[in-house]
């Protein structure tokens, strides 16, 4: 592998005299150069290693397909491209840049202007410049067609992050002097050519170039090239791993590959092992079980179908509490192990759940075995804004890339696994992160796949060879849902395994999944299936399949009622309800709601009997939150301290995911009927004692109370609060299922079952028969027309930015991003792209005294209250760190334009500007948010307060 990339160092042997004075790089302090020939060895050298040692198999394929000498073409392609990249540096428009240079290479023949003299040199970048070039040449040496020498050329074209468009090449073939000076053309397509002429000798191309010119390669095929050339030329242009000639005199071309490759340390791939058929033995090896856990029926059946079908699409459907994150894992290897997939991502609708995901997801991976045994470190990515602050994510990262965090688990449990885990230094970064083998991140990290955006096929590439798995798929709207189709889409001609987990999906969706993955119609077997739970299974050939599997007994009946949107009346049934003491979860549908009732039950309950838990908290005091829930509400055992007493946890809808909690009563207001359930799963979710003995006596059974509605109007009218969150045509159809339940005369008449009872609601609240009193049905009808043409605008409104469909084979990247949206990430700009609603504004907060001292909040646990911040200078890292970790996203109030802007332009007032020095590497560009010493400012005419224990409150307005 090694001598066959050193092997491209003959590139420069026998050149001629101009050839070689083609320059690439030019260090101004050194006043050294890095020739052209050398830059394009390199380029290939690593491209070679790359496809050889650190690409998963499944990637491979995706090239190889399409090409006579399946994945050994595709090597000798890859190679190629990466060598052929910069050739569109070989041209006056870019060689006039650096005169003393430029002076070289007229002395051997190529005549160029002065830089000054080509004003229009801005229309020749040098990636378009060698796409034509490249283009011309296959025509001339090779009889290619125009057609077919697009959809190889454009891996030059886009090797810089956006490929160009139709009307650029049009623009720089009006101007060929760009490419060729007048006074020499000659002699510039001779020096041209005898580089394109020897890439192809020493890539072994020379002779596959005529068989190839047939090929067509798809477009996942050009865009994983143009990924691959990416990270080969960045790597290549690292002058620390490839020293310049001048640097390099005495080194050989081994020494100076292998030094490098050495250097950087890039973890390969991970190799999946089949883990064969014992499924209990599976999820005993992988997972950290209770003691006496048994594998569940829906576990079981996934697997199964995983081992009976190719890897491509499956959708697992079970209620809360089944193990489907643990399933999901399991049938992630299975598909890996058949695909060659070299790494899995899993996606997550917020921050909060992947950081609660992430932690799972390492101690998978510790006990994940790998093919081979000298497997090395694994490289893991935490993606999304605010991984630095996880401190998991920073356990694993070290100043020395080759650093890792060893673990070795009981090897008689794991299979002889023996992992190491490491966030390296090169992957890490908006661009590179998520090239990491293993991530977890937020959905949007998998969205912008199918965003127009800059390097979009580093992104394509990252994806291309792992498994993705995507969790909460019930938590995403139609805007999102517009992206998530497409993006299976591409996931699908890509050949990439997806598992996709819900607690239950409504029939037309399952199928519009099923049909974005496969690119085909026939799904509608799957929008009959009518069984709970569900496993469906579909790839590019065949019909899907659907698995109706048993439960697995474990059985919750849960009494619904209705209760006046009253706090009075909330009081005073909860002073009956928790006579006795008991723990009582209210879930409001806004922050508001939660201040408001937390602050009347206070005064009836007494100040420690009632919490909060939303996200308008600090993301350190978030985080502690999250811990106490789980600590007090979670699993009995280990260091669970549920309160002795009444206690009643008041909540946002932070409570209905990813958090392992349990309570003995639920009061919620009207949500969508898939998110009540969801809700309704954090009831008696755990066994306390022999049953439920050991809950109060009038909560042994589990009963919620359904608030936030007028329930004596025609229809009911949820509040106004709950309309602003979600559509009144959802809620309204979730009132319209419950309603036989929440007027049923008898305890068995308003019980729902779960989990029997949950596929039918939301079919039935998703569908399109009537629901409800035949009274509310005009109603229901208006909202309805009201709905469609909501649904409708997002899903427009979506296509703004949208990446195009999967194009026909042999159709070239060209504007494949055209009217993009430049650079992204997973900031609120960022996430804005691909999710519906106005971007939120986030800051920083900190304190400010009168004196004009600034400090970080004096609560804050781990010696990292109260502490000083210098106003004159930089904060020193760790500083600088904590204050990052006190970041605050703003309500709905400052996502309104004209309050935005107002807000920011005051937040810049208070600017520190040591702060956003370059040397801040924390809270560079950040905004800071300084609150007095009674924790209060006002900011765009509002009135902000801030609490340890209720978080922001925002009130009154000019």
């Amino acid at each position: 592998m090694l001598d066959a990339a050193v092997g491209l160092a003959r590139l420069g042997a026998g050149l001629s005299p101009a050839a070689r004075r083609v320059w690439a790089k030019h260090d101004r302090d050194k006043d050294d150069w890095l020739p052209l020939w050398r830059h394009l060895a390199d380029s290939g050298a690593v491209a070679g290693l790359l496809w050889d040692e650190w690409l998963p198999a499944q990637v491979l394929h995706v090239v190889g397909a399409a090409l006579p000498g399946g994945v050994d073409d595709a090597r000798r392609l890859a190679v190629w491209s990466a060598v052929t990249h910069d050739i569109g540096k070989a041209t006056p428009a870019f060689a006039c840049q650096v005169e003393g240079l430029a002076v070289g290479m007229r002395r051997e023949g190529l005549e160029m202007p002065l830089q000054r003299q080509m004003d229009d040199r801005r229309l020749a970048p040098h990636g378009l410049a060698g796409m034509l070039l490249l283009h011309e040449w296959l025509m001339d040496r090779y009889g290619w067609s125009k057609r077919a020498a697009w959809q190889w050329a454009v891996v030059a074209g886009g090797h810089h992050g956006v490929p160009p468009t139709m009307s650029d090449i049009q623009a720089l073939a009006a101007r060929p002097r760009l490419l060729r000076s007048s006074e020499s053309v000659e002699a510039w397509r001779a020096v041209q050519w005898e580089l394109l002429d020897a890439s192809a000798e020493v890539c072994d191309v020379a002779d596959r170039l005529p068989e190839w010119r047939q090929v067509k390669l798809s477009q996942p095929a050009q865009a994983v090239l143009t990924g691959v050339v990416i990270v080969a030329d960045w790597i290549a242009s690292n002058a620390d791993l490839f020293p310049y000639s001048l640097d390099a005199q005495g080194v050989s071309d081994r020494e100076r590959v292998e030094a490098a490759w050495r250097g950087l340390a890039l973890p390969p791939p991970w190799q999946a092992v089949d883990p064969g058929s014992d499924v209990a033995g599976l999820f005993a090896s992988r997972f950290d079980l209770p003691a006496g856990a048994k594998v569940r029926p829906l576990q079981e059946r996934a697997v199964l179908a995983a081992r009976d079908m190719a890897p491509g699409l499956m959708i697992i459907e079970g209620p809360m509490g089944e193990g489907k994150t643990e399933a999901g894992l399991a049938v992630a290897e299975i598909f890996a192990s058949r695909s060659g997939a070299g790494g899995v991502f899993v996606a997550l609708p917020t921050m909060a759940t992947s950081n609660a995901m992430f932690s799972r997801v390492l101690s998978w991976l510790e006990r994940l075995p790998d093919k081979r045994p000298d497997a090395g470190a694994r490289s893991v990515q935490l993606a999304h804004s605010k991984a630095a602050l996880n401190e998991d994510f920073q356990a694993l990262t070290w100043t020395d890339p080759r650093a890792v965090r060893g673990v070795q688990p009981d090897e008689e449990t794991c299979d002889g696994a023996l992992a190491e885990l490491v966030a390296h230094r090169w992957l890490r970064g908006r661009k590179k992160g998520m090239l990491a083998s293993f991530g977890v991140g937020t959905i949007d990290q998998l969205l912008f796949m199918g965003l127009k955006s800059r390097h979009l096929a580093l992104r394509h590439l990252a994806l291309a060879g792992k498994v993705v798995v995507i969790d909460e798929a019930h938590a995403y709207d139609a805007y999102m849902n517009s992206y998530l189709d497409l993006v299976l889409s591409w996931l699908g001609a890509y050949g990439v395994p997806v598992v996709v987990l819900s607690a239950t999906l409504p029939a037309g969706r399952r199928r519009e999944l099923v049909e974005a993955y496969t690119a085909g119609e026939g799904a509608e077997a799957v929008e009959r299936a009518a069984g709970y739970p569900l496993i469906t299974v579909a790839g590019r050939d065949g019909a899907p399949v659907v698995h109706e599997v048993a439960a697995s007994g474990r059985r919750t009946d849960v009494e619904v009622e209705r209760l006046d949107d009253d706090l009075e009346v909330l009081a005073e049934r909860l002073d009956r309800e928790l006579a006795a003491g008991g723990c009582v979860l209210v879930v409001r549908n806004t922050v508001d709601r939660v201040l408001s009732t937390a602050a009347f039950l206070r005064s009836r309950l007494g100040d420690g009997n009632v919490t909060v838990a939303h996200a308008r908290f600090l993301d350190l005091d978030r985080m502690r939150k999250d811990a106490e829930l789980l600590k007090n509400f979670g699993p009995p055992g280990g260091d669970s301290a549920r309160p002795d007493g009444p206690h009643v946890v008041v909540a946002s809808q932070v409570a209905e995911q990813s958090l392992d909690i349990d309570f003995d009563l639920l009061v919620s207001d009207l949500c969508p009927i898939d998110l009540l359930l969801q809700r309704m799963g954090r009831l008696h979710r755990h066994q306390r004692g022999k049953g439920q003995s050991d809950r109060p006596g009038r909560l042994r059974a589990a009963r919620c109370l359904v608030a936030g509605a007028d329930w004596s109007t025609t229809p009911v009218e949820p509040v106004k609060g709950s309309q602003r969150v979600y559509q009144p045509h959802v809620l309204l159809r979730s009132a319209a299922v419950l309603w036989p339940y929440l007027t049923g005369t008898t305890p068995a008449k308003r019980t729902v079952h779960l989990p029997y009872d949950i596929s039918p609601l939301v079919q039935r609240a998703y569908g399109t028969a009537p629901e409800g009193p035949r009274p509310w049905w005009q109603t229901m009808d208006a909202a309805h027309g009201k709905y469609q043409v909501h649904i409708e605008k997002q899903r427009r409104k979506a296509e703004g930015f949208q990446l195009a469909a999967v194009g026909r084979d042999g159709s070239a990247l060209i504007g494949w991003i055209d009217a993009g949206v430049g650079d992204t990430d997973d900031t609120a700009a960022g996430r804005a792209q691909v999710r519906d609603g106005e971007e939120s504004l986030e800051v920083l907060v900190v304190q400010r005294l009168a004196d004009g001292t600034v400090r970080t909040v004096p609560w804050l646990d781990r010696g990292r209250g109260g502490l000083s911040l210098p106003t004159g200078a930089v904060p020193d890292p760790r500083l600088g760190r904590i204050v990052a970790a006190c970041g605050l996203r703003l309500p709905f109030q400052f996502s309104i334009p004209k309050i935005a802007e107002q807000a920011i332009t005051e937040l810049e007032k208070e600017v520190i500007f040591d702060w956003q020095s370059k040397d801040s590497s924390w809270l560079a560009g950040e905004l800071i948010l300084f609150l007095d010493e009674n924790c209060r400012t006002r900011l765009a005419g509002y009135d902000l307060s801030y609490s340890e224990s209720d978080g922001l409150e925002v009130t009154g307005v000019e």
